[in-house]
């Protein structure tokens, strides 16, 4: 079998090495940091422990297929709570919404909170995003897509229901009048818009076929790991550790190694150089391009890719818990459309924005001291821009930020927080490397083709593949989980000539 080397010990990272291990593949796996885990990173402050980026884990299935793929049961690997209610909604007119898995219970009470005709088209919403899920299932997962021809290519387009599901699509519509289609009240809709928040993208400017998230969170529901979401780059360790791929911590990649068409290894920057037969890169795939293989040129000479949004993280050590928090929150904007339009269009921090809260505590109180509360709390702020100095900024905004969640949500929290910490776009770009401080890798605007992001198989150098948030599928934990296996598959189907699936794991599966 082939000796891979895995760029980055991110999760898309740990899901390529453990997968391409179960296969019977020699793997080695490069870390820049001292930890494993990438984004999904821990901060430890005054007693107090904080996830710092990835907070809510939904579709766990996909967890399930990697450690399936080493007869491992995932429950064996991590103790995980099942969160319901999902999620509280804030609005700003002070009311207040719950988000339930059960389609039939969300029926009753939006009936009760705004009408029959809101409860009638969140259902008719939901039963729309479940063909949406299984046109991605059937189409769009579980192998490397970079376009729509990749998805129907001839032979496909002659299947029946084929052509159902092309147009089931609405290629050319957004997200928000999709939604917006279903849903007639504003605040609804700004809830479900949310869904694809997990993409760091604007709903109006996002194709219509993510709408198949809000399914896919309603069937598997979203789950808290006990010990936090550090818990799944841990159990990957593990796994990975077990079925022997050889981890290198503090190992900083200088270049990827290759000829005129094909992959030789790669030269860390301590001048060490690895003869390899294939890497899978789970570093950003622009800054793969322009940093590890020497210039974009002719990866955007294909397509131009605009960077996904970043965001201002607060994590925030509170001496008490909060008592009309659930574990996550939205406070809601006014303006969704003004705020949209100051963050992916005018590049500014949004004057009103949006707050994602997560309150762990009250999941698992030793996050905190007792009695208090690790709250982490992230705004969605404009990718890096030239004139964005965040270091001046921070001070100004974290105020605007903690007014937002006083003035919504009735959160007075000045005089609770015992410690604090925080990161900017800049602190993001600088930590991890993503493109201009990208929290979610690559923007899915684009109403027809946003959905797309760079294939897991490099066009132009045989034996590169490519895993992460700005790769396919895209970013969010499940997605980018699933990237990794995917490329890990690729790599596994071309290594013995195939580019059939060689091992297709039922979801669930434990063996």
């Amino acid at each position: 079998m082939k000796r891979v080397g895995v760029i980055g010990g991110g999760l898309g990272g740990l899901a390529s090495a453990c997968t391409l291990a179960a296969r019977g593949h020699s793997v080695v796996l490069f870390e820049k940091n001292g930890w494993l885990g990438g984004k999904a990173a821990v901060l430890e402050q005054d007693g107090f422990r904080f996830d710092m980026g990835p907070t809510i884990l939904t579709v766990p299935s996909v967890l399930k297929r990697i450690f399936a793929e080493a007869g491992r049961d995932l429950n064996d690997a991590l103790d995980l709570v099942r969160l319901d209610p999902q999620w509280r909604s804030f609005f700003d007119d002070g009311t207040t919404l719950d988000l339930v898995a059960s389609v039939d219970s969300m029926h009753q009470t939006l009936s009760e909170y705004s009408g029959s005709a809101t409860a009638d088209g969140y259902a008719r919403f939901i039963d729309y995003s479940k063909r949406l899920h299984r046109i991605s299932e059937n189409w769009f997962f579980w192998r490397s897509i970079g376009g729509l021809r990749d998805m129907f290519d001839a032979r496909n387009m002659t299947k029946a229901g084929t052509l159902g599901d092309v147009l089931a699509m609405r290629m050319g519509r957004s997200v928000a009048s999709t939604v917006r289609s279903f849903v007639p009240d504003a605040r609804v809709a700004q809830m479900v818009d949310h869904f694809t928040q997990y993409v760091g993208s604007a709903p109006d400017a996002s194709p219509a076929v993510l709408c198949g998230i809000a399914h896919m969170q309603t069937q598997e529901g979203v789950w808290y790991p006990r010990g936090g979401t550090a818990a799944i780059p841990a159990a990957l360790q593990k796994l990975a550790e077990d079925l022997g791929v050889e981890i290198h911590l503090g190992a900083d990649v200088r270049r990827i190694t290759h000829t005129s068409a094909k992959v030789t290894g790669v030269e860390l920057k301590s001048g060490a150089q690895i003869k390899l037969d294939a890497v899978v890169s789970n570093s950003d795939v622009v800054r793969t391009h322009r940093d590890l293989l020497g210039g974009v040129k002719k990866f955007e000479r294909r397509r131009k890719y605009e960077p996904a949004c970043s965001g201002v993280v607060l994590y925030l050590g509170l001496r008490r818990r909060q008592p009309q928090l659930l574990h996550h929150n939205f406070v809601f904007s006014a303006d969704p459309h003004e705020e949209f339009d100051a963050i992916y269009r005018r590049g500014e921090p949004a004057e009103d924005p949006t707050c994602y809260v997560c309150a762990p505590a009250r999941t698992e109180s030793g996050v905190a001291p007792a009695g208090g509360e690790a709250l982490y709390v992230l705004v969605h702020t404009p990718y890096l821009r030239g004139h964005h100095d965040w270091p001046r900024m921070l001070p100004g905004y974290r105020e605007v930020i903690l007014e937002k969640l006083r003035r919504t949500a009735g959160l007075e929290l000045e005089a609770e927080v015992v410690t604090e910490s925080s990161l900017t776009p800049l602190d993001i770009h600088n930590r991890y490397r993503v493109l201009k401080g990208a929290i979610y890798g690559l923007a899915s605007h684009g109403k027809w083709t946003g959905a797309f992001k760079p294939g897991n198989r490099s066009p132009d150098l045989r034996g590169l593949y490519f895993a992460g948030g700005a790769a396919h599928p895209g970013p969010g934990m499940p997605m980018v989980l699933m990237s990794g296996w995917i490329a890990a598959d690729a790599l596994d189907m071309d290594s013995a000539g195939s580019r059939t699936v060689r091992r297709r794991v039922p979801v669930g599966a434990s063996s």
